[in-house]
């Protein structure tokens, strides 16, 4: 199999997350100034593109407040160092089951199940270039916990997106879910050419050895745009096997909180890390202004 090796290469910095990493790394944003501080250092170390979550500024938990979105996104188009925004859809989505004796009802502490509408909220009111599409159910590996993603709801939201004229960032998870964002596109729900992240090693998705990566890629059609991504210390090697599959890259503290063994990182630390790697490659990294041009972007004001 001959390389494929993408010389013009875009890096996504996943800022925060929604996992129980704020404890774990002081470097972890919480607060709206905090995440978009985060982002834009993380835009001058070279992503062109920032994927943000937010949290309660009190405790770090997950949030999914549209005014927080609007706080974090708003001052990061107030800085002076452009990048494109990605927002999050995936919070709302979210179902935890009772014992394997006693299923249900559902345990409510973890379940946060929302219409589709809801969980587009913040997209709406923030207009990003680009949220985040997960496109399928999946076994976590936090016990009862199910991400739950319909094709019923991914038709609806996908299409929210579509008439916003917000460009969906499909995540996918497993093969499955990219049989699945080939399905939506044929549909025209989605338009094409779709943008697609692979998430790699995420317990119990697909697994990121390099074989069950290719079937990934190789599901991809050919006009799409991908990126990809692992967590914790196969982060950094999947930068590099990200671009000499033909992909784009993917790093932050969203996937992993160390830049090396023992040494915490911040995700400027990361993105430029990720840089060097594309760099020593023979590659090129590319900024905003590029990206909007291949993925065929629109600024937008926020409503």
């Amino acid at each position: 199999m001959p390389l494929s090796v993408n010389r013009e290469v875009f890096i996504t910095c996943a800022v925060t997350g929604s996992g129980g990493t704020q404890d774990r790394s002081p470097h972890v944003p919480r607060s709206p100034k905090e995440i978009a501080d985060s982002a834009i250092e993380a835009a001058k170390a070279g992503a062109a593109i920032v994927h943000c979550h937010v949290r309660d500024p009190e405790t770090g938990a997950p949030s999914r407040d549209p005014a927080l979105y609007r706080e974090v996104t708003a001052r990061i188009r107030e800085a002076e160092t452009d990048v494109v925004l990605n927002l999050t859809a995936g919070m709302g989505g979210d179902m935890v089951f009772g014992s394997t004796e006693a299923p249900l009802p559902l345990n409510d502490k973890g379940t946060d199940m929302i219409g589709a509408a809801e969980r587009v909220v913040h997209v709406a009111e923030c207009r990003p270039e680009i949220c985040t599409l997960d496109c399928g159910t999946m076994n976590f590996a936090e016990a009862d916990y199910v991400m739950t993603n319909t094709p019923g709801m991914l038709r609806a939201m996908g299409a929210m997106m579509t008439e916003m004229g917000v460009k969906p960032e499909i995540e996918a998870f497993d093969t499955g879910h990219l049989w699945f964002a080939k399905q939506l596109v044929e549909e025209g729900i989605l338009a094409g050419p779709a943008l697609v992240q692979l998430c790699m090693g995420i317990p119990w998705g697909a697994p990121n050895d390099l074989n069950t990566f290719m079937a990934m890629v190789n599901n991809v059609p050919a006009d799409w745009h991908w990126s990809a991504f692992s967590l914790g210390r196969d982060q950094m090697p999947y930068v590099a096997a990200a671009v000499l599959a033909g992909g784009n890259v993917r790093v932050g503290l969203e996937d992993n909180l160390f830049l090396d063994k023992g040494v915490l990182a911040t995700n400027a630390q990361l993105v430029d890390r990720a840089a060097g790697i594309i760099e020593r490659m023979g590659a090129r990294v590319i900024g905003p202004d590029a990206v909007r041009e291949k993925l065929g972007l629109t600024k937008r004001a926020p409503q």
